[in-house]
Order: C-alpha cells, then sequence, then structure tokens
C-alpha cells in the first residue's frame, strides 16, 4: 500500500479521511456549547441528522457519477461542498442556519465517501484492500483522541465557531497528493475506451425522494406537535419506495449475501452513532464534565477502532471473518447498554471511556469488514452503486435512528435542558436514546450470521 506505486494515492486518500474524522470527533464536543449558545438543544438531534440526511442523495449521485465517468468529480465536488458547509456552521448566528452548514457538509461527505470506495475498488488490487480499509480507520485514531482535546480546548478559549471554521484549509495537500493519482488511475468509465454512459435519472429521483423523505420524517420528529404527523407521513411516504430502489432486494428481510451486507452496514452504523451523539451531551448535563472531558471520553475509542481495523486486515482471520463481526456487534451492544450507568452518580465516569474502546473495537472488526466484504460481491461495474447503497444503508439508519431517539430524548424532558451542568436531571431521556439502540445492534449480530450463501 505504500510501495512506490501507490504511496502518494495511499496518503492522499487517508489524509482526506483524516480531516474528515477529526471535524466529525470535533464536532460531538462543541455541539453541546454550539446548541446553548444558538438556543438549539431541543434540536440538538437534528443537528446530527441534517448532515445524514443530505448526504443521502450525495451518495447516490456519487454512486452514479462514479460508474460513469470515474471518481474524480465527485470527490473534488464534494471536498468544495464540505468545506462550504464548514464555513456556513461555523459562521451561523442561529440553530437553522447551523443546520444548513451541516446539510451542506452532509451533501459534500456523502459525494466524497462514495468516489473513494470506488478508487480504491479501482486503484488497489484486492490483496491490498484490506489493508487500504484498515488505513481509512487508522485515519480515526489520531482525531479520536486528538480531536476531542483539540475541540474541547479551542470551544473553551476561542469559541466553538474555530471548530469549524479552522479546517478547510487544511485540505489542500491531501488534494494536491491524491487527484494526479485517481485522474491517472481511476478515472473514466470502467471499461477503457468506452463512452460514458448516461445518468440513470430515476436512480436521481429516487435519491432525492430519500434525502426530502428522510428530511421531513426527522422534522416531525423533532417537532413533538400533532400536526407534525402531516409532514412525517409525507416523508414515510417518499421513503419507503426510495428505499425499496435503491437498496439490493431483500435487504430489509436480510436475505443473504450482499443485502445483508448492506444491512449490516446500516445496523451497525446508526445504532452507535445515534447512541454516540447523546454522550457528550449526558456527560455534560448529568455529570459536570467540561467538554474537554466529555470528548475525551470517546477519546480512547479511536485506538481501539484502529485495532479491530488491523485485526480484520490479518490474512489468517479471512476464514472467521463473519464471526468475528458477530463478536463486533455484541460488543457494540455491550458498550451502548453500559454508557447510561453514569446516570447513577455512583458509578464512575470513566465506564463510558472504557465500555466506548471495547464498542469502537467491535466496530473496527464490522464496519471494515463489511467494506472489504462489499467489494468482493460487487462487479467491477457495480463498484459505485454499490458502495452507493451501501453507504445509504447507513445514512439512512442514522437519520432515522436518530430521529426516533431524538424525538424520546425531547418528549421525556431532554429538550428543556441548557447543555450545562445542574441544568436538570432527566435520566429517563437518556436511558431511551441508549437503551433501543442496544437492542438494535443485537439485531445486528444476528445478521452477521447471513453474509455469506449457505
Amino acid at each position: 500500500m505504500l510501495g512506490r506505486a501507490y504511496r502518494a494515492l495511499s496518503v492522499g486518500i487517508v489524509s482526506v479521511v483524516l480531516l474528515i474524522a477529526f471535524e466529525a470527533t470535533a464536532v460531538g464536543t462543541a455541539m453541546p456549547v454550539a446548541a446553548r449558545e444558538l438556543d438549539g438543544v431541543s434540536l440538538y438531534a437534528f443537528a446530527f441528522s441534517g448532515y445524514f440526511t443530505t448526504s443521502l442523495f450525495g451518495m447516490v449521485f456519487s454512486g452514479q457519477w462514479s460508474d460513469r465517468r470515474g471518481p474524480f468529480g465527485p470527490l473534488t465536488a464534494g471536498i468544495a461542498a464540505f468545506a462550504a458547509g464548514l464555513v456556513v456552521a461555523g459562521s451561523a448566528g442561529a440553530m437553522w442556519v447551523f443546520i444548513l452548514g451541516r446539510a451542506v457538509q452532509g451533501l459534500g461527505g456523502g459525494l466524497v465517501i462514495v468516489a473513494l470506495y470506488v478508487v480504491v475498488g479501482r486503484a488497489y488490487p484486492e490483496r491490498l484492500r484490506p489493508a487500504i480499509m484498515a488505513a481509512f480507520a487508522a485515519g480515526w485514531v489520531v482525531p479520536s483522541i486528538v480531536g476531542p482535546l483539540a475541540a474541547g480546548a479551542v470551544t473553551e478559549n476561542l469559541g466553538w465557531r474555530w471548530v469549524f471554521l479552522g479546517i478547510p484549509v487544511l485540505v489542500v495537500l491531501p488534494l494536491a497528493l491524491a487527484l494526479p493519482q485517481i485522474r491517472r488511475r481511476a478515472a473514466g468509465p470502467v471499461a477503457e475506451g468506452a463512452p460514458a454512459a448516461s445518468f440513470d435519472r430515476r436512480r436521481i429521483r429516487l435519491a432525492l425522494a430519500i434525502s426530502v423523505g428522510a428530511g421531513l420524517l426527522q422534522y416531525a420528529a423533532q417537532d413533538q406537535r400533532w400536526i407534525s404527523l402531516v409532514p412525517g407521513a409525507a416523508g414515510a411516504a417518499l421513503l419507503g419506495p426510495a428505499v425499496l430502489g435503491l437498496l439490493p432486494r431483500g435487504t430489509y428481510r436480510a436475505a443473504r449475501g450482499l443485502p445483508s451486507v448492506v444491512l449490516l452496514r446500516g445496523v451497525a452504523a446508526g445504532s452507535f452513532v445515534a447512541a454516540e451523539s447523546f454522550v457528550p451531551l449526558m456527560l455534560v448535563t448529568q455529570r459536570g464534565l467540561s467538554p474537554t472531558l466529555a470528548g475525551f471520553s470517546l477519546a480512547a475509542g479511536g485506538g481501539t477502532w484502529a485495532l479491530g481495523s488491523w485485526v480484520q486486515a490479518r490474512a489468517r482471520v479471512e476464514p472467521y471473518r463473519e464471526r468475528l463481526m458477530t463478536v463486533g456487534m455484541v460488543l457494540v451492544a455491550a458498550a451502548i447498554v453500559t454508557a447510561p450507568s453514569v446516570l447513577l452518580h455512583a458509578v464512575p465516569v470513566w465506564i463510558v471511556a472504557v465500555a466506548w474502546g471495547f464498542g469502537c473495537f467491535g466496530m473496527g472488526l464490522v464496519i471494515s469488514s463489511s467494506s472489504v466484504l462489499l467489494l468482493q460481491l460487487s462487479a467491477p461495474e457495480e463498484a459505485g452503486a454499490n458502495s452507493a447503497a451501501f453507504q445509504i444503508s447507513d445514512a439512512l439508519s442514522n437519520v432515522v435512528l436518530l430521529a426516533a431517539t431524538g424525538a424520546a430524548f425531547a418528549s421525556l424532558g431532554g429538550g428543556s435542558m441548557t447543555a450545562q451542568a445542574g441544568s436538570g436531571a432527566h435520566p429517563a431521556a437518556f436511558a431511551a436514546v441508549f437503551l433501543p439502540m442496544a437492542g438494535v445492534a443485537l439485531v445486528g449480530a444476528w445478521v452477521t450470521t447471513r453474509l455469506r450463501g449457505r
């Protein structure tokens, strides 16, 4: 992966992942303070799910674009949109403007992540793909350890806005390294010399429907009024047919093979992200931690996530990949169900850090392995569409589960807190987030038994 032929490409694309990872970990630390300053704690979950809602459209469009004309275009456009969203969020004067910035980030992130998968599928031989997927996971290590500390220090001393405004300029160097290599190795249609195919307009329409439907569903979940049933019903009506048209047939009944791989990605990522999004808020409001310490409670997870990814990349574990993924999902469920134990003041707060370390190890086993299986089960000309379906499952699950947990959190009094210590005890609101997500993770453990044909 770091030989002369692949060095510049590998360093470039892993650096892009590194910067996206830094932003993702920093957002979790800065969010409680941003929500308080913008008077938007009741919209706390929306600030996360707004990102995933627009990324749904970006993923489908990126898959179409990458399969027909290569990943170069969607990657550059995605980086530009991601940077623009950071600027909008960092300069926001109201919570809805902040959410708009997160939505622009999501569009860019959706374009980038699918394009990166297509780059891996086209530019690297199969023997190197587990290693590059492990490198993507390793790219989260430093941000996960340094990110919460850096974001907390910046938030407390300079203000939360600089957590967003300081990142866009850093993306220039990795792009300069990666883009020439991507243009040379992965540009153009799959068949060399073949004309670029036209876009599938039906899939683009379905992508727009799934993004709008997810947004309406999230809005309805956060509104908490009877009238919100109208946009909720409209969102569900748009979402159902679009999901069935964009995901592999049999995904929602966990059909063996590719459908179960796609489903597992959504179940694993959705349960984990929905739970993790509320960890810093719980520690700040219920246990009085500073934003820095609350974010740092998740820091060890970066190292254990990378360790899990490294373990799955070893050639000797290939025959046991599915069993490792089962163990991984059990660890995720155990971590999520352990986290709310700190609502009891007799339980030390470091329990969250330990539990999250084990949970992230499980995620490292599951996420990297599912990426490897996806590429193994995809023909070269289908890598973009299948990668898009894979990421749609991830983002859609995040939107739906964040909407559900956000609604439960708000309905039990969570929205009345002010994101600071002593703002009121609402342990039931947090329990309503974590315990159901642990159950979803256990469903994922069952799905791991259906990743291969009999």
